[in-house]
């Protein structure tokens, strides 16, 4: 069975007519390909959609940063999710109440599974992001990010923070669970930590994984993908391991191996 794709100029360049018509479930913990998210750390929408068009049955959702949105903006977004792939916002929302809110609300109607906003920006802005979303007739898992997985014990204290980097992010990981979101964003060295200390439906992004032997680049605190997902990760994103590749399919079936 196949599912129609939009006929825009960019799926044409990238030939994406038709895909399989494949349904990835959040919750789904026996088929791994369902955890691993796929970072489009891409400059254009062709490129994008030629990621897509290769690796849609491979991964659970394609996750969309600063860098494709600020170049390719919503329209992207929608052209995934209208061939069929499940995305993930990653946007970070950081702000006062109201404006992160409105942000949220409005990311939410363009249809994606999954968003991130800033668990620094407090209780007060996380709780006005749920509510709202929750005002929505189908809305996206929200998961607030901790603490960068680019920094360190250093970098917190040139931050003014004194907690250590496995305390800053258990307690951020508490109290985005007490502002009522559904999951937080952490490196894979706390996920163990913080599996043991939320709740068993609490979900666990971890970004930072490398593969071994890859390059940590501007990582600080890494794993491999088994090592997240055996500490308790419920979803891993991988990115240049797979995109850089000079086979990128190639990459990600080596990946699914490995777990």
């Amino acid at each position: 069975m196949t599912l129609e794709i939009g006929d825009s100029e960019q799926f044409r360049e990238a030939k994406l007519l038709t895909v399989p018509n494949f349904q990835p479930t959040l919750d789904n913990t026996t088929n791994m390909n369902h955890k691993i998210c796929l970072a489009l750390d891409v400059d254009s929408r062709k490129r994008a959609l030629a990621l897509v068009e290769s690796l849609h049955d491979l991964t659970g959702m394609f996750k969309i940063g600063l860098q494709l949105f600020t170049a390719e903006g919503p329209a992207v977004v929608r052209d995934i999710i209208a061939g069929g792939g499940k995305v993930f916002l990653d946007l970070k929302f950081h702000d006062i109440p109201n404006t992160v809110k409105s942000a949220a609300r409005e990311a939410a109607r363009l249809g994606v599974s999954m968003m991130t906003i800033h668990t620094t920006g407090g209780r007060a802005m996380m709780q006005s992001v749920m509510e709202e979303v929750q005002k929505l007739e189908t809305r996206p898992l929200v998961v607030g990010v901790t603490v960068l997985t680019s920094l360190n014990d250093a970098t917190l204290h040139e931050l003014g923070i004194n907690a250590s980097m496995e305390g800053q992010v258990l307690r951020m990981a508490k109290l985005a669970e007490a502002s009522g979101l559904d999951g937080i964003v952490c490196s894979p060295q706390e996920v163990q930590r913080i599996r043991a200390a939320v709740g068993p439906a609490f979900k666990i992004v971890a970004p930072g994984v490398r593969m071994a032997g890859q390059s940590a680049d501007d990582q600080s605190r890494t794993a491999t993908p088994r090592e997240a997902i055996a500490a308790g990760a419920d979803f891993i994103v991988v990115g240049r391991a797979v995109t850089s590749a000079p086979d990128p399919r190639l990459a990600f079936q080596s990946l699914i191996q490995s777990l």
